[in-house]
């Protein structure tokens, strides 16, 4: 792999500390940093702004703008939306004697900024020393409430050093705020309101008409002086501090982004403050403490060493997996259907806040077995969109539903169309993804309410967009792009043609089965759909004649020419040119066999129990050493297929890339957000690399295998309303029901029972 690591944070194994500031690393750790809650987030700047590099981002899910495009060809957008900053709350200014707070400018010492897993907040104190001559200790307390979704927390602590005197601080809220690629405000003039110790701020999108209220409440000594401009509320108090005496300036905020807009949206905020009013700063972290306890007693991972010399690296590994957890968990937790996974979350504007593919074929895993509610919130997102799905696969001449390549609101939102119109691998997954979720949950009532109708325009678009090879007589896509977008307008991708293989037989089997168990609702269906039994012998034909480039050793063609490509050594590429599209020319990326991410590797991962462990191990040895890993995905892909094929040192060194993406900054790019996908996939890293979890057969598989610096690997599952514990050690692994019913397992392709008496079974 050509890439290496850029090591900046401090080990712990339950919090993210950077100690001391490098201004050259500040953009990194403000995305390390972020705090989100579904609803809102936040990146870990710095409350009182400056004249440090930053990108400043308090975010509000879902809130986009809009911008108008020029007509071009059919089929490619002439209207995108995207992601822009919301209502900052964080606002403070602090001045002492004149001099005011900039971490740019002023001298300070003992800085320390920290994430705090078990409680979800950050922390950030330092000594401010000041021209004066005064030395003033500073905290700043940060949270996001996870039960209360449009809440959030600031508080700031004060003490005096070495004298007795005045400070002035200036809090507020404003939407006078940059989207920071666009250089522009998309908020218009708002309506703003000062009472006593609060204030309240509602504004409007320009273009996309979307309304917030922001509003929040201080608690602090003495008066404040109100101060309002057209889009900004702040409060200004004089804060007298006494020699070593502590001050806490608590901050309670309501974000509040409902649908409701004007009056009523005011009204709604303004409940929603005074609600917000009757619970202190001190009760809601009591409150956010119990949540994360919970959500660990789940979910947690827990890496033992085994006491060698590299328990280092083991520590950091234990600190990477805790991190995607909790990143995973903030960024979604299923309170809203009108939610999605953006491609970094709630923590950057690269890729204007859009979903991808990678939300069902990455994301949707770790809430499958620890939040299955979510996972078909995350499903319902699909089915509540559909419509736009159907009226894209207009636009391309097609029928049926063509999801979106990037999407806030279910609109297509791409503006390249190599990647808007080539790419299927949307569609595919949401298919992929309504057979993960029934597999593993069981909910057939899902299945026929919701998930079939997607699935039939799914399989209708899949259809019309398949052409017939006049030389064979089978079927395949023609002109578009896999996963390897370092690849485009190729054909017969072979992951886009299995994917609509399988998606084809997924929609058939699901309606047979319909019509076998529900007649009627099948009949109601049909007349609803239009739906015609000719129709699904047209699926079945293709499906069974679908084009696979597959050798006679097994070797899978990425696509037709692929193996003729010019070779090209990743190894050789320097550091200094990642990311490669902010250093290559786009066309110069197209012209070699360099993969950026998993394409065949990445159905085999998919479908595993589809393909016998030679097709695997051939098809690895041959891609792997091609692939870039330009992508979040790529990592954990590789790694979970190296450890089924016993390749534990790979394997273990994929791990440690995937779940140290951003904490370690391995791509150069995470100042500009998070990975999510990388994220997602780190913890899946465990379950199917280290597990040797297969969930895509009739019964749950297991086949654990421990790296050799682990002693120890425990973790839970949710599994159809059981709760499975993992305790791999060396030579054997412990599986308990910790909650549910006994239920079959393969374990090493040996089928138990595993009741409340446990479990204990052998490496083989």
């Amino acid at each position: 792999m050509a890439k290496v690591a850029d090591k900046y944070f401090l080990t712990d194994p339950w919090k993210v500390i950077e100690q001391g500031f490098n201004p050259d690393y500040a953009r990194v750790s403000e995305s390390v940093f972020a705090l989100s809650n579904e609803n809102l987030g936040v990146r870990g700047c710095f409350d009182e702004g400056g004249s440090v590099d930053s990108l400043r981002g308090a975010y509000t899910n879902g809130v986009y703008d809009l911008e108008n495009l020029p007509r071009s060809y059919r089929g490619i957008v002439d209207k995108t939306h995207f992601m822009i900053p919301s209502a900052d709350w964080l606002m403070t200014s602090l001045s002492v004697d004149g001099e005011v707070l900039d971490l740019g400018k002023v001298n300070f010492s003992d800085f320390v900024r920290e994430l705090d897993m078990r409680s979800g907040t950050m922390t950030r104190s330092f000594v401010w020393h000041t021209k004066s001559g005064k030395d003033l200790c500073l905290s700043f307390l940060r949270f996001l409430d996870m039960r209360h979704g449009e809440r959030a927390y600031q508080r700031i602590t004060l003490e005096a050093l070495n004298f007795t005197g005045p400070v002035e601080l200036t809090a507020g809220i404003s939407f006078d705020v940059l989207h920071e690629g666009r250089r522009a405000c998309f908020w218009g003039d708002a309506r703003v309101e000062l009472s006593g110790n609060s204030c309240a701020v509602q504004s409007r999108t320009l273009l996309s008409g979307q309304e917030v209220f922001a509003a929040a409440l201080w608690d602090v000594p003495g008066a404040c002086r109100g101060k309002q401009q057209s889009k900004t509320a702040s409060l200004e108090t004089t804060l007298l501090l006494e020699k070593g005496k502590v001050l806490h300036i608590d901050k309670r905020v309501v974000v509040l982004f409902d649908g409701t807009q004007g009056e009523a949206l005011w009204q709604n905020g303004q409940a929603a403050l005074r609600k917000t009013a009757g619970v202190s700063l001190n009760q809601a972290l009591e409150a956010q403490q119990a949540y994360w306890a919970k959500h660990w007693h789940i979910s947690d991972v827990v890496i033992e060493p085994d006491g060698t010399d590299e328990s280092a690296a083991v520590a950091e590994e234990q600190q990477g997996i805790r991190f995607c957890s909790f990143q995973m968990a903030q960024i979604y937790n299923g309170g809203s259907v009108r939610h999605n996974i953006g491609a970094k979350g709630l923590t950057g504007e690269v890729y204007n806040g859009h979903a991808f593919w990678d939300t069902e074929a990455c994301c949707l895993p770790f809430y499958l077995f620890t939040n299955p509610a979510a996972a078909k919130a995350l499903l319902m997102f699909r089915y509540n969109t559909l419509p736009q799905a159907m009226e894209r696969a207009k636009m391309l001449d097609c029928e049926g539903a063509c999801f979106p390549v990037a999407t806030l609101n279910g609109d297509e939102a791409c503006t390249l169309w190599q990647h808007a119109s080539l790419q299927f691998q949307p569609s595919t997954a949401v298919a992929y993804g309504i057979w993960h979720y029934e597999r593993v949950t069981g909910d057939l009532e899902f299945l026929w309410e919701y998930g079939v109708e997607m699935l039939l325009q799914i399989a209708r678009f899949l259809v019309s967009r398949v052409s017939q090879s006049s030389i064979t007589g089978k079927y395949g896509y023609y002109g578009v792009m896999g996963p390897d977008e370092f690849h485009v307008m190729v054909n017969n991708n072979a992951y886009t043609n299995y994917m609509g293989k399988r998606s084809l037989e997924y929609a058939l089997e699901t309606l047979r089965g319909m019509k076998a168990k529900k007649p009627e609702l099948y009949a109601a269906f049909c007349e609803k759909t239009g739906l015609r039994e000719d129709e699904l012998r047209k699926w079945e034909n293709i499906a069974a004649n679908m084009t696979m480039p597959m050798k006679a050793t097994g070797l899978i063609e990425q696509h037709d020419g692929y193996f003729d490509l010019p070779h090209i050594d990743i190894h050789a590429i320097p550091i200094s040119e990642f990311p490669l599209y902010d250093h290559w020319s786009y066309d110069r990326i197209y012209r070699t066999d360099m993969i950026k991410q998993p394409d065949v590797l990445m159905f085999l991962y998919l479908y595993n129990a589809s393909f016998s462990r030679e097709v695997k191990r051939i098809n690895y040895e041959f891609y792997e050493p091609r692939t870039i890993h330009e992508s979040s995905l790529s990592p954990s892909v590789h790694s979970i297929l190296a450890a089924e094929l016993g390749r534990m040192e790979e394997a273990t060194n994929f791990f440690g890339y995937a779940t140290r993406l951003d904490l370690d900054n391995y791509n150069r790019n995470t100042g500009d957000g998070l990975h999510t996908t990388s994220i997602a996939m780190a913890w899946a890293n465990i379950v199917y690399g280290f597990a040797g979890l297969r969930s895509d057969g009739d019964v749950i598989r297991f086949a654990p295998c421990l790296p050799d610096r682990w002693s120890r690997l425990r973790f839970s599952l949710s599994y159809r309303g059981r709760i499975l514990d993992l305790d791999m050690q060396k030579g054997k692994t412990r599986f308990t029901l910790r909650h549910g019913e006994p239920i079959e397992l393969l374990v090493y392709e040996k089928r138990y029972k595993l009741d409340a008496d446990g479990l204990i079974v052998s490496d083989e």
